[in-house]
């Protein structure tokens, strides 16, 4: 079972899986659900301030590097693009709007993302962390409902 904790744990540190592939890993092999969420929870907020205080700089040096240039500045594509657009939703809302990217569990939404478009934005940096924590205690607890109710309707379908 660690190994099953362990591997919980680091998929939810993944980027673009984060714990929206975590949680439905956990449910799925039956692991208890509260020490799950919180490791997944744990799990994808560990890079959250090395993201915020490192990333946009390391991007910008090697986006024109010869062998990762084009990931690199598909990165910092994806950051802009959502800095630029949580900012025009949000107003005067930022931070519950950063919340809520990170919260609602949709493709190219969560706390990578969510990090780096904060950190595109010059937010503040304790309470950008403090928000996308509170967005992926929302996404945990979307991910473990969805996930309880397809294994759900799995199994009664056996």
């Amino acid at each position: 079972m660690l190994k099953k904790y362990i591997i919980v744990f680091l998929i939810s540190m993944v980027p673009l899986i984060e714990l929206r592939g975590a949680i439905p890993y956990a449910v799925g092999f039956e692991l208890p659900l509260l020490p799950s969420l919180i490791l997944a929870v744990i799990g994808n907020m560990i890079p959250v301030p090395f993201i915020f205080l490192f990333a946009r700089k390391v991007l910008e040096w090697g986006k024109d590097k010869k062998y990762i240039g084009g990931f690199f500045r598909w990165c910092l594509e994806k950051g802009e693009k959502g800095g630029r657009k949580l900012e025009a939703k949000a107003g005067r809302g930022l931070y519950v709007a950063l919340l809520l990217f990170v919260g609602i569990p949709l493709p190219g939404t969560g706390a990578w993302t969510g990090t780096l478009a904060a950190s595109f934005l010059n937010m503040d940096f304790k309470k950008s962390v403090l928000y996308v924590m509170l967005g992926v205690l929302l996404a945990g607890f979307i991910m473990l409902i969805a996930s309880l109710g397809v294994f759900g309707a799995i199994s009664l379908a056996k």
